[in-house]
């Protein structure tokens, strides 16, 4: 069979690569669809992927508005070219592509916010998978599964450590926080921040006394010149090895956020999307008390200063993350299964229709938020 997969973010390459690579392995044709939008065409490179790239995007807002149709037009091109059996995706992209190649679509979607881009993408799917903590009832074709997007790279069957990150990151045994700081250049972004630039700085002051501060910032937008603090200059797809060896990751981004967890890693997590309205993963994750959801500025400085200073905090947390991931599935596997299946979902006993009570949204937003 043939399979096309689009990744528009870094996070997508993540959750596609291991299913592209067995997908390969056994004998299928696979094609990967790519944005060229941050470090995404670095990690297609360093996993050797076959992709081709349908257009760039920067992290500005307007960036990605004022190219769709270009976007469009190119991975149409492309798909016919490669004429798919089955397309995957997380949004409108892989959905109407999907049609108008005339090939069925499975759409793995994680955020509840997206409502805009779940409106015009999920008509177009076979099948719709999301986790199981998800919120929101998205249709009769609506399944789930028992864990996050990230349980497809970060699962325990199919996830190592580089036991050398240590020598790399130059930081020897010496605890290190990971400060990661988004762009908010996305549509599902609009509306939402998150730290600001007097925020890190304050963070680097008073956090490297008890640790070394490395920065990861996707919109270099920070200042951060005469201060203690080192800047995470490696290649992205040892961000995963960092952050598993990593004393605490501070961000006001999402997806590490659930990476930290899912490694064991406390995770302290400030944006505007914190509150009552949270998606339901990061909800789950504070419940399980692998994660902080924090709003405001002030008690974020508090519990890291309480974390960096707990020597029982790592055994804690692996432990709590062996609890949690002790009935998640290895979602590759899910998703090499659904594509050998043709998209359907019927007889696979890790995916289950979707049967929660939904919350509805008071005011639901306008995004574009899985592209």
């Amino acid at each position: 069979m043939k399979y096309l997969f689009f990744t528009n973010t870094p996070a997508h390459v993540h959750l596609y690569k291991h299913a592209v690579q067995q997908l390969r392995n056994r004998g299928h044709e696979v094609l990967v669809l790519a944005r060229d939008y941050t470090c995404t065409v670095d990690l297609l490179e360093w996993y050797d992927l076959p992709y081709e790239i349908y257009g760039y995007c920067d992290t500005s807002k307007g960036s990605l508005l004022s190219r769709l149709p270009v976007h469009y037009v190119r991975a149409i091109r492309h798909a016919r070219r490669f004429d798919p059996d089955l397309v995957f995706g997380m949004g409108g992209y892989a959905a109407h592509t999907g049609a108008v190649v005339r090939a069925p679509t499975v759409l793995l979607i994680d955020s509840e916010p997206a409502s805009f881009d779940h409106t015009i993408s999920t008509p177009f799917a076979r099948t719709i998978l999301t986790p199981d903590t998800f919120r929101k009832d998205l249709g009769e074709d609506h399944y789930t599964f028992p864990g996050f997007k990230e349980c497809a790279y970060l699962h325990p069957e199919i996830y190592s450590p580089n036991l050398s990150i240590r020598d790399q990151l130059g930081v020897d045994d010496d605890p290190y926080v990971i400060l990661r700081l988004n762009a908010f250049g996305s549509q599902h972004d609009v509306g939402k921040d998150g730290l600001t630039n007097e925020d890190c700085r304050r963070l680097v002051r008073e956090l490297s006394d008890d640790a070394t501060v490395l920065v990861s910032d996707e919109g270099s937008g920070v200042d951060l010149a005469g201060l203690p603090a080192q800047e995470f200059d490696l290649h992205p797809a040892l961000m995963h090895d960092a952050l598993a060896e990593a004393k605490l990751l501070i961000a006001d981004t999402q997806t590490m956020v659930t990476e930290a967890a899912l490694l064991g890693t406390p995770a302290i997590r400030s944006n505007s999307f914190v509150g009552d309205d949270d998606m339901g993963n990061f909800l789950e994750l504070e419940e399980q008390e692998l994660i902080y959801n924090v709003a405001e500025f002030e008690g974020i400085l508090e519990l890291a200063t309480t974390v960096l200073r707990d020597d029982s905090i790592e055994e804690t947390w692996q432990r709590r993350r062996r609890e949690f991931l002790s009935d998640k599935v290895n979602l590759t596997d899910v998703i090499v299964d659904v594509a050998t299946s043709r998209g359907c979902v019927t007889g696979l006993e890790s995916v289950h229709e979707f049967d929660h009570k939904p919350v509805a949204d008071s005011k639901p937003p306008v995004h574009v938020g899985s592209d």
